[in-house]
């Protein structure tokens, strides 16, 4: 075979592969950004019954890992459409439907293990928040699945050393803490390095956090932290999932 058909066979196998390239690589993203989703709506879900954790007067709470999983699948259908009931029958990738289900036992096993926290009685802050709930659910994902994942944030908004963001964690929170980034809609960054697709989805201060992490800025909070004097919007940290690129 002549140079000219040399070249003409690799361009014609660039094109067959090509397409599978992509496609395993906007899977990994898919999944990225429905891990991440997910994640988050287990944080929503632990805000959303935090009065209840806190409420002194009460023992059990009835926020079992029952109850729990089931806002967690509503919250989640409610920002992706995905019902975690039916993966197989709602154009979710490959990667994402084994994956999703291991973060979704992950989450309700952090619940689980909360359970005497949460029904402690006669103790108001209970030391179970999203960003607890966040930390132990990655870890034992990540644990399990070897899909490294994690509640991250940058040196002036860290509280727990197991967040910590590493280098490209650091670069990318520059970005999504610009005041031009979208507030809404779970719009997610994601890049390829190293042979791995790296998503981050930006956690961004609601009312529900400034009581932590509001103002005045240096006042001790209820759990012992100094606030750092955020307003609502304000980025507070992210969601960084790392997965194979193909």
């Amino acid at each position: 075979m002549n140079r000219r058909g040399v070249l003409a066979a690799v361009s014609v196998l660039i094109a067959l592969i090509a397409p599978v390239l992509t496609f395993a690589g906007d899977d990994a993203v898919e999944t990225g950004r429905l891990l991440a989703i997910l994640l988050d709506a287990g944080r929503g879900a632990v805000a959303a019954n935090q009065p209840l954790i806190n409420d002194a007067s009460k023992g059990d709470k009835g926020f079992t890992p029952e109850v729990f999983t089931q806002q967690l699948a509503e919250k989640f259908k409610a920002r992706t459409s995905v019902d975690l009931g039916n993966l197989k029958g709602g154009g979710v990738p490959e990667l994402a439907q084994k994956l999703l289900p291991e973060l979704v036992a992950a989450a309700k096993q952090t619940v689980a293990d909360n359970q005497a926290t949460i029904n402690k009685p006669g103790v108001k802050y209970k030391g179970f928040t999203p960003a607890h709930f966040g930390t132990q659910t990655a870890a034992g994902f990540s644990a399990k699945t070897g899909i490294y994942m994690k509640q991250t944030t940058t040196d002036g908004l860290l509280r727990n050393p197991q967040n910590k963001a590493d280098d490209f964690e650091a670069g990318m929170m520059k970005e999504l803490g610009d005041p031009g980034y979208p507030r809404q809609g779970d719009k997610i960054m994601s890049e390829t390095v190293g042979g791995a697709v790296r998503v981050m989805l930006p956690l961004f201060y609601g009312k529900g956090c400034l009581g932590c992490h509001g103002e005045p800025k240096g006042e001790m909070d209820v759990s012992g932290y100094k606030k750092e004097g955020a307003k609502e919007g304000d980025l507070g940290g992210a969601v960084s999932v790392k997965l194979p690129a193909k």
